[in-house]
């Protein structure tokens, strides 16, 4: 068997409304957090954080075909609100643990081909397969559709209450020969729920988390470059789940285009998630400072929000 990290291209006719650019000169520091807590709740009293983004899988959303629970997200929406703060939406349609399915449970049928499909987090899945987690079959149609009709749910609640919603990242490693799945089907069908976000989400940001491409190392298959030029003509933002400065990985890939399409995307954020906060910077033999991220986020990538992760030691500091 082939196993390759997933991705797919090519546009989607429809044309969609751009919302309006980000109107902040300065950039803004949020917090990153899978859930909101007593820990995120008091950061949020510091001044110089301007809300939470919190995480949701589709599973928690959806507990049957069509029944959609926002109980959750309301009651952290509130909490938030009662602060004076922003809050941003990251849907989770993917997970990063063997026994943790991010698809409800209805979709384990035949019709949907049972959902979802085993995934390999790391840099040995071509040579080592070893399942590590599970992603929705984005390129089955039918998967797909249920999935744009949480978002378009999403939307009718949500839109214009949250500052964004984001989806998950582009990058994930599937047996390619099992599943139906094709890379071209995978690249296609990311575009497509994208572009889907920025139609329902007229007055909230949309925002596709793209890192890697699977068969798009440095833009191989032109992926990247066809990918960000959708995201400009459909009004999607972007970013990325990690904010490693001068990481070879991503300097070769995403890191290139989060600039290079500045100002031509609605907005552009990045994360500082915990295993971030370990990576040594090579000229100093510690790890980033604050100012280190910072300055990379705004200098190099030009983006307008930093999510940083609760542990974050600088939150820590009155």
């Amino acid at each position: 068997m082939h196993f390759s990290y997933l991705a797919t291209t090519a546009l989607v006719s429809r044309a969609l409304a751009a919302p309006p650019k980000w109107n902040t000169p300065t950039l803004q520091h949020w917090l990153y957090s899978s859930q909101v807590d007593e820990q995120s709740l008091d950061l949020l009293d510091r001044p110089d954080i301007v809300g939470i983004q919190a995480l949701y899988s589709w599973r928690s959303l959806e507990p049957a075909e069509s029944h959609y629970n926002f109980t959750v997200i309301k009651n952290d929406y509130d909490k938030v609100m009662a602060k004076g703060k922003k809050f941003w939406i990251q849907l989770q349609d993917r997970t990063f643990s063997a026994g943790n399915d991010p698809v409800p449970k209805y979709m384990h049928t035949p019709y949907y081909n049972n959902g979802s499909a085993p995934s390999c987090d790391g840099d040995s899945c071509d040579t080592d397969f070893e399942v590590t987690g599970w992603v929705a079959q984005q390129w089955n149609l039918r998967v797909r559709q249920r999935y744009q009709a949480l978002l378009s749910a999403l939307a009718k609640d949500f839109d214009g209450k949250i500052t964004g919603l984001n989806l998950a990242e582009t990058s994930i490693a599937v047996d390619e020969d099992a599943n139906n799945y094709t890379n071209e089907g995978y690249f296609l069908g990311e575009l497509e729920n994208a572009g889907h976000a920025a139609r329902v989400f007229k007055r909230s940001y949309a925002v596709q988390y793209v890192n890697f491409w699977p068969d798009g190392w440095n833009n191989t298959n032109n992926r990247f470059e066809d990918s960000f030029n959708y995201y400009a003509k459909h009004g999607v933002g972007v970013g990325g789940p990690d904010l490693i400065p001068n990481k070879p990985g991503q300097e070769a890939n995403s890191y290139v285009y989060i600039p290079k399409f500045h100002g031509t995307v609605p907005i552009a954020v990045v994360a500082v998630q915990e295993k971030d906060l370990e990576e040594i910077n090579q000229e100093t033999g510690q790890p980033f400072t604050k100012d280190e991220f910072v300055d990379f986020a705004v200098n190099e990538l030009h983006v307008d929000i930093i999510f940083w992760a609760l542990a974050t030691p600088w939150l820590q500091s009155s």
